[in-house]
């Protein structure tokens, strides 16, 4: 698999998937560019009850153990909790986003009308003394997003308390910068846009190289991650598999020893399970025959859709691969390499391992 090629296509799809606005809960303009494509590469899908995206892949051996393999469809953003006289909507975070991670920048509150409408992230003035002696980080309580509209005129255009709120998609990426040779790739996030984008090139390269699991296999696109993975939840409810597999990102913390360079990650515990063992050991096995190392992590305040399932009893087996990036939460970056790397030793882990 040529990886300029990948990466090409790799980027493509981040794009796309940036421009959609997908908090929690309103995942499906993201589901609906994620059917676009399956039908684009002629794979039949489903969509349950809960919003996830299914994919199932014809196994060589149907009465085997199933697997899901599962990236998530929404991310961090604000939700309203009150509106004021003046217009102006209080927030709180829907997901581990922090203020001082946003600055001040143009919002998109997604309403309940088919358009959505702008505002601005407000923090305040600066004219305090904590603010000039450095000392200045508001919380939650201390900024809103501006709307210059009345409450009248929120209601009218589908703004409510409950309403969620994500940067606007002009600059949120993804810019390609550095070296020519090993250049560093930033977004507003990748967690989870390029998990999604990841597991769509890894079924395109399934179905032009003709690759068929020898056990059932789950492609999978799940809602509400952050803060809860219900969707992960609900589908291993439903579908009972042996193993359960997130595809998200691995974030740098000093000094857990991760490097931000081409090599993927895979998590070994966090603060809801230690992964199954034995998948950590394919999964090394299936970097090396992509060509690469895989570096393994520890968290002791992260969790993925593959710790929740395991926590909440739905798969006895549970693992995670994913790209390596830092400035968690924010506007994340990872070397470019990484991406297609990963998406590498994805389709060498279902082709020998599921």
């Amino acid at each position: 698999m040529n990886s300029k090629i990948i990466e090409t296509k790799f980027l493509t799809i981040l794009d796309e998937l940036l421009a959609i606005p997908s908090p929690p809960g309103r995942e499906e303009k993201t589901a609906e560019f994620i059917r676009k494509q399956l039908d684009y590469l002629g794979y039949k899908h489903e969509t349950d009850a809960a919003g996830n995206v299914l994919v199932r892949i014809a196994a060589q051996n149907s009465a085997g153990a199933l697997t899901i393999m599962a990236a998530h469809m929404d991310e961090i953003a604000m939700v309203v909790t009150a509106i004021t006289p003046e217009g102006d909507l209080k927030v709180i975070n829907s997901g581990a986003l922090v203020p001082c991670k946003l600055g001040e920048r143009m919002l998109e509150i997604v309403t309940d009308c088919d358009t959505n409408i702008t505002g601005l992230f407000s923090m305040g003035s600066a004219h305090t003394a904590k603010a000039r002696n450095g000392q200045w980080a508001p919380s939650w309580n201390d900024v809103c997003i501006k709307t210059g509209m009345t409450p009248t005129e929120l209601k009218a255009a589908g703004v409510r308390v409950g309403s969620s709120a994500v940067p606007i998609k002009d600059g949120r990426g993804s810019y390609c910068f550095g070296s020519k040779n090993n250049p560093l790739c930033a977004a507003w996030t990748f967690d989870d846009s390029a998990g999604v984008a990841e597991l769509l090139v890894v079924l395109e390269k399934l179905k032009t190289a003709n690759i068929s699991p020898e056990n059932p296999l789950i492609i999978a696109f799940t809602v509400h991650e952050e803060g809860g993975c219900h969707g992960a939840k609900s589908l291993a409810f439903k579908e009972k598999p042996e193993v359960f597999i997130a595809i998200d990102g691995c974030p740098v913390l000093e000094p857990d020893g991760l490097k931000l360079d081409a090599c993927p990650g895979t998590w070994s515990k966090d603060s809801l399970c230690n992964y199954d063992q034995g998948l950590i050991k394919d999964f090394i096995s299936a970097a090396e025959q992509a060509g690469t190392d895989l570096q393994v992590a520890v968290y002791d305040s992260a969790a993925s859709d593959a710790s929740a399932v395991y926590n909440a009893g739905l798969a006895p087996r549970t693992g995670f691969i994913g790209h390596v990036r830092t400035n968690s939460h924010g506007f994340e970056v990872a070397k470019l390499a990484v991406f297609s790397n990963t998406i590498k030793t994805i389709v060498e882990y279902i082709k020998k391992f599921v």
